[in-house]
């Protein structure tokens, strides 16, 4: 289907119908969004902790067993 005809399709819409569908189609757009900044932090820091062993000091830590002292 084309962009056009979609919005014809949505332009038929009563209001809440169409208000709905701008709600989704944001919501959607901005999670892709996020997901793809994440993605990209991810590979542009991605150097630094294979090359940088302080960044990854703790992660020996990962695996033990951690007791709250009180």
């Amino acid at each position: 289907m084309s962009t056009n005809k979609i919005i014809e399709e949505i332009q038929r819409l009563p209001i809440q119908e169409r208000i709905y569908v701008i709600e989704k189609t944001i919501h959607s757009i901005r999670k892709y969004e996020e997901k793809n900044q994440m993605k990209k932090a991810a590979n542009d820091l991605y150097p630094d902790y294979v090359s940088d062993k302080e960044l990854t000091a703790f992660t020996n830590l990962d695996f033990e067993d951690f007791y709250e002292a009180r």
